[in-house]
């Protein structure tokens, strides 16, 4: 969603992500400004006029029941959040600045949709989408923008890590410079700006021996977690952080300091503060990025400015907080063409590579998606809203229907010899 152009020639982003635990409709309270509101307030240190983000990346985990998302049923979800959102931002932005979808109001081009799925058999239960586009201003332009929103569900610290490098590989897109259909494929790496959101799954892993370790002291980590120096402290043992020092994955991104916040997961839903304690707080849910100058040989470094970087703890519909980061760009020289837009620096020992096999794997993926949902659909409404139900009330309909059959033929084999 973008909006007009802002006499500032850094670009303002506004990232925000919820996994909502699949409540579909209900996901979301009707006024989106607790979530929303924040980073329009924090635009106001920007400059001496109030200033609305120049785009606003919205992205959504387990939006609504599986089977829906699996069968394609999704639409009408999709269009009423997207219409909310919209109506949200324009109702809280200072200058009442307009939004639209993917629109071109700040001279958008080349707009690149693609999803992904790492599921079983490629399927999308798990998975990835992404948009890419150029986006130009009055100086001549600000390069690629690549905006990736994972959802990752996979328990096994190893298999979130293959999910990610799967994800590198088949989220592909044609190159913007030159974008005929016999042009070859590229990551999303090939951009100039870099932001990968969404709930990644990754967890607070404490160690066997650690003093907060165990179910027993889940009193004790939850009271370590309250406080900034105590998360500051069990940051280290962030699976996330952890692999990505050993650039083991998302290799070349930054991120803001995400301890200074409260843990995004997982909540009992209905309550604004109180942790489910069978499972030790974590942070799953994660905005990365990163910038065409920034360099690898400085990777805690990054010439993007995290102006915030939160939870919003009020959302209680879901065991997820959604969260919300406002990033401003660096300054970007004019670009007099596709060629000279500048590419992502990432580190020497690492290439992605487009998988040859991507389309192949991700149609594989959608055809069993649609076969699994239409029958997950149907099971759900025989079941009068359970799937379980329905599978019960098909075999008793098949029962009830073997039964009259071998009636009928004793009925009949009766009859014949009468």
């Amino acid at each position: 969603m973008t909006a007009s152009p802002s006499t500032d020639d850094r670009l303002l982003i506004q990232i925000a992500s919820y996994n909502t635990a699949a409540q579909g409709e209900n996901s979301l309270p009707q006024d989106l400004v607790d979530w929303l509101s924040p980073t329009l307030e924090v635009s106001n240190f920007l400059a001496h006029d109030p200033r609305a983000p120049d785009i606003v990346a919205v992205g959504f985990q387990e939006l609504l029941p599986l089977y829906l998302g699996l069968s394609g049923l999704s639409k009408s979800v999709v269009e009423e959040r997207n219409a909310l959102i919209l109506s949200q931002i324009e109702t809280h932005a200072h200058n009442k600045e307009k939004y639209s979808l993917v629109a071109k109001s700040r001279e958008l081009r080349d707009v690149q949709t693609q999803w992904t799925g790492c599921g079983p058999a490629y399927m999308g239960n798990k998975g990835a989408v992404g948009v890419r586009f150029r986006a130009e201003g009055e100086d001549g332009g600000l390069g690629e923008v690549c905006v990736c929103s994972p959802d990752a569900h996979e328990p096994n610290l190893a298999q979130r890590i293959a999910d990610y490098h799967h994800i590198v590989g088949s989220l592909l897109f044609l190159p913007l410079a030159d974008s005929s259909a016999s042009s070859p494929p590229t990551t999303i790496y090939s951009t100039s700006h870099l932001f990968f959101l969404g709930d990644l799954n990754f967890r607070l892993s404490l160690p066997p021996f650690h003093a907060l370790a165990g179910i027993n002291q889940r009193d004790n980590l939850l009271s370590a977690l309250s406080t900034n120096e105590g998360r500051e402290e069990l940051k280290e043992f962030d699976q996330l952080l952890i692999e990505h020092r050993k650039n083991t994955i998302l290799q070349g991104l930054r991120e803001g300091e995400f301890w200074r916040f409260q843990c995004s997961y997982k909540y009992n839903i209905g309550d604004v503060d109180r942790y489910n304690i069978q499972r030790p707080p974590s942070w799953t849910d994660r905005v990365l990025y990163t910038t065409y100058t920034d360099s690898p040989d400085t990777p805690d470094k990054t010439a993007i400015t995290n102006l915030l970087y939160t939870t919003i703890p009020s959302y209680t519909m879901s065991d997820h907080k959604p969260i919300v980061s406002l990033l401003l760009l660096p300054a970007t020289p004019s670009l007099t063409s596709f060629e000279t837009i500048p590419r992502l620096r990432l580190p020497p020992n690492y290439t992605p590579i487009p998988d040859r096999y991507a389309v192949l794997k991700r149609y594989t993926g959608r055809a069993l998606d649609r076969m699994i949902g239409f029958i997950w659909w149907f099971l759900v409404i025989v079941g009068a809203g359970n799937a379980a139900v329905g599978i019960g009330n098909c075999l008793l309909g098949i029962g009830a229907w073997t039964w009259w059959k071998s009636e009928r033929i004793v009925l009949g084999e009766s009859s014949d010899s009468v």
